[in-house]
Order: C-alpha cells, then sequence, then structure tokens
C-alpha cells in the first residue's frame, strides 16, 4: 500500500482563545513536519467539539480536539469535561475515528498556559502525534 498523507481536521474551542492559539501552534509544528495537510474549524466551546468532528466524519483521516476548561465556583466544569471526553471517546468507539484529545482540564489559567505552551508542556503537539498515531493503527486493521 502506498502511503498516503493525513488530512486531519484541527477542531478548536476558542473560549480561551490564547490557550487555544498555543495549542493549535503545536499541532500544526507536527502536522507540518509529518506532511499532513490539515483545515481548522473553530468552535464555541469543548461542549461542541463532539458534533463537530461528527458532521466531519467522512472528509478527513483523522481529528485533533484542541481546548481548555478551567475550573470555576460551579458544577458547570465537571460536566463539560465529562461530556466532551464521553462525545469524543463515542465517537473513536462507534464511528472508527482517530482522534488525538488536546483539551485541556485545569484547575486555573497558570496550569492552562503552561500545558498549552509549546515551549512547556506543548499538549497541542501530544495531541497531533495520538491523532497521528491513531490513524496509522486504524490504516494497519483497515487498509483505508
Amino acid at each position: 500500500m502506498t502511503y498516503r498523507p493525513p488530512h486531519i481536521l484541527i477542531v478548536e474551542a476558542r473560549f480561551y482563545t490564547d490557550i487555544a492559539d498555543l495549542l493549535v501552534r503545536g499541532a500544526e509544528a507536527v502536522l507540518t513536519e509529518v506532511g499532513a495537510t490539515w483545515e481548522r474549524i473553530e468552535v464555541p466551546g469543548t461542549f461542541e467539539i463532539p458534533a463537530t468532528i461528527n458532521f466531519a466524519l467522512d472528509r478527513f483521516d483523522g481529528f485533533v480536539a484542541l481546548g481548555c476548561v478551567i475550573r470555576g465556583e460551579t458544577t458547570h466544569y465537571d460536566y463539560i469535561c465529562s461530556e466532551s471526553a464521553r462525545g469524543l471517546q463515542e465517537l473513536a468507539l462507534h464511528k472508527r475515528a482517530p482522534i488525538g484529545y488536546g483539551i485541556l482540564t485545569t484547575e486555573n489559567r497558570e496550569q492552562a498556559v503552561a500545558r498549552a505552551d509549546p515551549k512547556q508542556k506543548d499538549k497541542g503537539r501530544d495531541a497531533a502525534v495520538a491523532c497521528l498515531r491513531m490513524i496509522e493503527v486504524k490504516r494497519r486493521f483497515t487498509g483505508t
């Protein structure tokens, strides 16, 4: 089988725009390194990421889910974190979607910046690497 560079959709929750920008920077760097092509789409928050990926399943080889949820004063944090993760896991399992999970769930902005910044923990890059690896795994078993 001939190698075909993957075509990726980066779905970025823009609620915290500065953190999203850092995550995207890390993801795009690794996609450039491997010769992948990609498109980006912005969504309001992490809750909207699974639905967006579901809409685009047939157009991309894989998906990089990027965003950030910072704990606040209410239980909203818990619901958003759980439901966005559950939605992405369901897509991976039931729709066989290769997804790199780059949704930060932090206690404060400082933790989020440290995890997102390409000069620090670079979780956007990690999510893109995970997506690329899952595409390889899927291609191994399905030939697509």
